[in-house]
């Protein structure tokens, strides 16, 4: 079950383990059988291990962004963020489709983003 109480504890998680790069805070937030979607057309990252592993070879430094989101929309079944991810010289929009479990893990997570042009 999906609600907005969950999702922000699940971004509150995430923003966590984007800035500390911790294996456990990562593997935390993700089902043992998650599927991650990075790319619209790519095979999805599978299974916690893999998420773990693939996240760490694309991992930002700890501090190096800010996230801001908001929800689109949140149901039973699906949360839709959308989102501002800046770093010190660039930023990005992110839309987030996050799908949790019963126990508040994502097992299906899918993002876009697109670079935001320059001020």
């Amino acid at each position: 079950m999906t609600d907005l109480s969950r999702v922000s504890a699940w971004i509150d998680g995430y923003v966590r383990a984007w800035n500390s790069n911790d294996p456990a805070h990562i593997g935390a937030l993700f089902a043992e059988d998650a599927d991650y979607y990075t790319a619209p057309f790519d095979p999805p990252w599978h299974g916690r291990g893999q998420i773990v592993s693939r996240w760490l070879e694309n991992k930002d430094e700890p501090g190096e962004t800010t996230f801001e989101w908001s929800p689109l929309s949140v149901t039973g079944e699906v949360a839709i963020v959308q989102g501002t991810t800046a770093y010190p010289d660039r930023s990005y929009s992110n839309l987030w489709v996050i799908r949790l479990d019963a126990d508040g893990r994502c097992r299906e997570f899918t993002e876009w983003w697109m670079e935001c042009p320059p001020a």
